[in-house]
């Protein structure tokens, strides 16, 4: 029973730590202030209400001995900030904006009279931050929308943030995509910043990218966020780099929804320059790789039960039909009619050496110092064991052809027809070109992308002090990389399907 009763406590505990952990990580809000009368005076024992006209959802509190009210934990949202004491005139504020992870202060001074007081304000901004440190912006779903974002990305709205460097991959680098120092906060490393959704864990531990979510989110699915830069309060938890707080849009008692498409072609791009100079070179006219993102989807948002259950969802798809500029390694000319060379140095003795114009046997070849290398370094022009007879259409040195006058036809391709699959080398700019024995091919490769995304979303107001919600996350993407050469299919091809689910309460 003694057993029994330590796991009983252990495991509530454990639960405790749990719930606690999840408190502090939930995304919300506060609002905090003081009330007082006209001669400042403060007032005891005055009830504060808060209220979101688009959910019904409400809370209520009263000030303390000092005229001191606090309200932990709101929703973020829009409310209408009721302030009613014995003896006053009822003081209502509206369009007071609560925006996610930041805390606000609302001060009210009431009045002795027998009639309403309405205060209305519409759009008001975020007051100063005066309750911690923390620095940092917060943005609301209209900022959201109208500003634009290449690829439609919201967490990459941290780049406008003062303090952040913001590189970005790079192309035809792996090493880049996954460098900590292209998205640094305040010179914290990319992988040092906490990426939350609705107050869950959205980071992606395997990759580490530099604010991107290992869940993505639409513009469109995403009511407000906010990133912290810097000084971030203990509840932040697991980094010490920026913080970033997302919210979903929730359903409301009206019915809301949107559908778009934004379209981004190639007219007007400039070409790569090595694309071009491989193109001008094979005579080719000069086109730029093909790019054209196309993103569009839509949302719906609305009530199931008026004031207490409400639904939203989300669907997007991004495809990118767009090239890339890919150079691999290929065998020269030489290597195709199986003549292998290197360099070699005439104080080494090497019968294969050639410091002249005759080769071995006497066998006649063009082949002479390479400009620009060491003098005492001679360029060797030599064949697989037996096929010297290529560097001579006599065959031999005492004239005998079997075959007749000509190089072998069995010998010029050693590698059985291999060779002759390949491109033939359009520059020298490639890692493992040597320029005698390996060249360069460069060309614009396709890259195809296609990203789906499904976000649903349901909140139900148990009642004042209580709310819970679900949502739900999908990806369905195919991402191809560039093929080794044209015509064939890509070298790898990803198809993505995470999906995440998360409850708050």
């Amino acid at each position: 029973m003694r057993s029994g009763v330590r796991a009983g406590t252990r495991l509530l505990g454990f639960f405790l730590a749990i719930g606690t952990l999840v408190y502090a990580q939930t995304g919300t809000t506060s609002l905090r202030g003081t009330v007082s009368d006209a001669k400042g005076a403060v007032l005891p024992g005055a009830t504060v209400t808060v209220n979101d006209p688009q959910t019904g959802y409400s809370r209520g509190t009263k000030t303390d001995g000092q005229g001191v009210y606090q309200l932990l934990q709101l929703p973020p949202a829009t409310y209408t900030v009721t302030v009613n004491g014995s003896g006053f005139a009822l003081m209502k504020r509206e369009g007071v904006q609560l925006l996610v992870s930041v805390p606000s202060t609302l001060d009210f001074t009431l009045q002795v009279q027998g009639q309403v007081v309405t205060v209305e304000v519409t759009g008001e901004a975020t007051h100063v931050n005066t309750t911690d440190a923390t620095i940092g912006n917060a943005f609301s779903s209209r900022q959201i929308i109208d500003l634009p974002f290449e690829g439609r990305n919201p967490v990459e709205m941290l780049s406008l943030q003062p303090g952040v460097t913001y590189t970005g991959p790079q192309s035809n680098t792996i090493d880049t995509t996954i460098d900590t120092r292209n998205g640094a906060v305040n010179g914290g490393r990319s992988d040092q910043a906490n990426v939350t959704l609705d107050g869950v864990d959205n980071n992606d531990q395997n990759n580490g990218f530099a604010f991107v979510g290992a869940l993505r989110s639409t513009l469109d699915s995403v009511e407000e966020f906010r990133v912290t830069t810097s000084n971030s309060n203990a509840d932040a938890g697991r980094s010490s780099g920026a913080q970033v707080s997302l919210i979903t849009k929730s359903g409301t008692n009206s019915w809301h929804g949107s559908a778009y498409e934004y379209n981004r072609s190639n007219i007007g791009e400039a070409n790569d320059w090595f694309n071009e100079q491989a193109q001008l070179s094979s005579g080719l006219p000069n086109k730029p790789p093909h790019l054209v993102r196309n993103t569009f989807g839509a949302s719906l948002g609305g009530p199931i039960k008026k004031d207490k259950l409400f639904f939203f969802a989300n669907w997007e798809t991004q495809r990118t039909h767009e090239s890339t500029q890919s150079t691999r390694v290929v065998p020269t000319d030489s290597l195709r009619a199986g003549v292998v060379k290197y360099l070699c140095d005439v104080g080494i003795t090497d019968p294969n050496c050639i410091e002249s114009n005759t080769g071995n046997n006497g066998a006649s070849v063009s082949i002479g110092p390479t400009p620009g290398v060491d003098s005492s370094q001679f360029l060797l022009a030599t064949m697989t064991p037996g096929t010297l007879a290529l560097l001579d259409p006599n065959c031999s040195g005492n004239g005998t052809c079997p075959l007749g006058p000509g190089a072998n036809p069995a010998l010029i391709d050693p590698a059985n027809g291999i060779f002759s699959a390949y491109p033939h080398s359009n520059t020298n700019a490639a890692v493992g070109a040597d320029g005698f024995n390996f060249g360069g091919y460069t060309f614009s490769a396709s890259t195809p992308v296609t990203l789906n995304t499904y976000i649903a979303k349901v909140d139900y107001n148990i009642n004042g002090n209580h709310r819970v919600f679900v949502r739900g996350n999908l990806q369905g993407d195919k991402i191809a990389d560039a093929p080794q050469f044209p015509g064939l299919p890509p070298t790898l091809s990803d198809v993505v399907t995470s999906k995440g689910l998360a409850a708050g309460y």
